[in-house]
């Protein structure tokens, strides 16, 4: 049997497109995000309601994305709506079952920084914004993260909350009366995290085929928990990597 290559960022991405199931409404950012969501729905989720940001609703892109006002959404829609009825009565009303997200930090608790490296006054780079992310994270049946996971970008505390995850640990959310469940699955280019049941601390639940746990950790800013029983994602397929590169090249 011949051994696929394949690249750890296309692992990731099919690792995210995997956790998508047919008929679910997904809130779908711009990036590694789009990238997944479009291909869980070329490969296995033909029923995937993809919803950006713009107002497309059950986009059906033939291409990724350049960004959420690339003309390819509104086109491919079944509706366009204005950006206050996407956010007033999708989004916030609890309409939306996932919301998939990017982050440039992310801490032990699942809170993304999109905003600033640094302190906020005198950054030391300055990130893309929040865009509708805090929303989304807000009021979305749950949260999917996907990003490269390293030190620099999985950090103890994230430099500025853009988008609140679980906050400082469990039950942090029902205080500020965010809706929905927040973080719970954390997919990078070296496994799976998911946030624990009773703390809200992210811990490692799945690794990538070829990647061991002592590289996890090194990628983690953070004492990592890893749990009792660690599974293993399934290499990449011929099928799932002809389509993502398909996508990709399109």
């Amino acid at each position: 049997m011949t051994t696929l290559e394949y690249t750890a960022d296309e692992m990731m991405s099919i690792a995210a497109a995997r956790a998508l199931g047919g008929g679910q409404r997904v809130f779908v950012g711009i990036g590694l995000p789009s990238t997944a969501a479009n291909l869980a729905r070329r490969m296995h989720a033909p029923d995937l309601v993809l919803i950006y940001e713009s107002g497309a609703i059950g986009a059906k892109p033939d291409r990724l994305p350049a960004s959420i006002g690339d003309g390819i959404l509104a086109d491919t829609a079944d509706a366009v709506v204005g950006v206050p009825e996407m956010f007033n009565y999708w989004l916030q009303a609890g309409r939306i079952d996932i919301g998939f997200l990017g982050a440039a930090q992310l801490d032990r608790y699942g809170n993304i920084n999109t905003t600033v490296i640094g302190d906020y006054a005198d950054p030391a780079v300055r990130l893309p914004g929040a865009g509708g992310a805090p929303e989304i994270a807000a009021s979305c049946g749950e949260v999917f993260v996907v990003t490269r996971q390293s030190k620099r970008s999985f950090v103890d505390r994230v430099d500025f909350i853009t988008s609140v995850g679980h906050g400082r640990g469990r039950g942090d959310r029902a205080k500020l009366g965010l809706r929905g469940a927040g973080p719970t699955t954390v997919i990078t280019d070296l496994g799976v995290l998911r946030p624990d049941p009773e703390t809200g601390e992210l811990i490692l639940t799945a690794l990538h085929s070829g990647v061991t746990v002592d590289q996890v950790v090194a990628s983690t800013g953070w004492e990592l928990r890893v749990a009792p029983e660690l599974s293993v994602t399934a290499p990449p397929t011929a099928a799932e990597l002809t389509a993502l590169r398909a996508l990709k090249e399109a």
